[in-house]
């Protein structure tokens, strides 16, 4: 009898207010997108890192005949220069820092280039003494790419020294501002659900005074009193919840995996697995969310 009556008053409270359930609904669906879209750029961040981070390697390139730079002064690099260069990188003082050396011959980096330009003017344009010698060096740490700088830059014959991370990293400052800006659009969208959901509560308080007067003085708890007000909150909640996840699905399964991951297969994208992680919490939040709020709310409406 008590459930029945619970329910009822639900029904008729979301009757009564049906534009301002409407409106709590797409201010949740709305919030808990860019929170959703934060915690999936942000997972995606983690992703590049963890795929990336590891292979990235520093390359130390020797100089070639011609070069122009001052480093090289048109001078290639002599055999024993590169042999300096190798036993540097492989010195006891950065063994803490490096993980392996690889030496690349230009007939190597030649190769290498060929198969990557196929049969194309620049390719059938450039020869093997035009690439130069280099060291590929993998990091236990790729931050410490600063180390191995300032010991090999400004050895004879090493023409520059280049850090992988340069390619990785503007990708990366990208989905980290996009983050942010998630982040900060959810915090403002968020506010103003609880003012929302806050205020139809109230609205259906004041509506219902007088059966809540009188709930009151036949002796009603405070619990029971509140309880269908709390039970549309949470209802237009769960509701606003549930097309954010469905929404957050779409992206993933349209943008993400129809366009962004064809486009960049080598980069591992988030998917519908880390949306099953994600969703769960969004529901959770914004039901406890509208619970708190709907608390807070009715706390004069429902005092002896």
């Amino acid at each position: 009898m008590r459930l029945r009556f619970v329910l009822g008053q639900v029904a008729k409270g979301m009757r009564h207010n049906l534009a301002m359930t409407i409106s709590v609904i797409l201010v949740t669906c709305v919030s808990l997108l860019f929170v959703g879209t934060g915690v999936l750029t942000q997972m995606q961040v983690g992703k590049i890192q963890d795929q990336w981070y590891s292979r990235v390697e520093v390359s130390v390139y020797m100089c070639v005949e011609g070069d122009p730079t001052p480093a090289c002064d048109s001078q290639s690099a002599t055999s024993e220069q590169v042999t300096a260069v190798e036993e540097r990188l492989k010195s006891p003082e950065l063994r803490e820092f490096v993980k392996s050396v690889t030496h690349v011959s230009s007939a190597d980096a030649y190769a290498q280039f060929r198969e990557q330009i196929g049969d194309t003017t620049l390719g059938q344009l450039t020869t093997e003494d035009m690439l130069p010698e280099s060291f590929r060096v993998a990091m236990k740490n790729p931050k410490d790419y600063d180390v191995i700088s300032s010991e090999v830059s400004g050895m004879p014959g090493v023409q520059s020294v280049q850090d992988q991370r340069q390619v990785v990293e503007p990708l990366l400052r990208t989905l980290n501002r996009a983050t942010v800006m998630a982040w900060g659009l959810a915090g403002v969208m968020m506010i103003a659900a609880l003012l929302l959901i806050t205020t139809t509560i109230r609205l259906s308080a004041l509506s219902r005074k007088r059966e809540t007067t009188v709930m009151r003085y036949v002796g009603a708890s405070n619990l029971f009193i509140q309880l269908p007000f709390m039970i549309e909150g949470a209802l237009a909640a769960l509701v606003g919840a549930g097309l954010a996840v469905a929404g957050l699905w779409a992206g993933l399964h349209f943008v993400v995996g129809g366009w962004i991951a064809p486009a960049m297969p080598y980069i591992n994208v988030v998917g519908a697995s880390d949306l099953l992680i994600v969703g769960p919490v969004l529901v959770a939040a914004a039901i406890l969310v509208a619970l708190v709020a709907s608390m807070v709310s009715l706390a004069k409406y429902t005092k002896a």
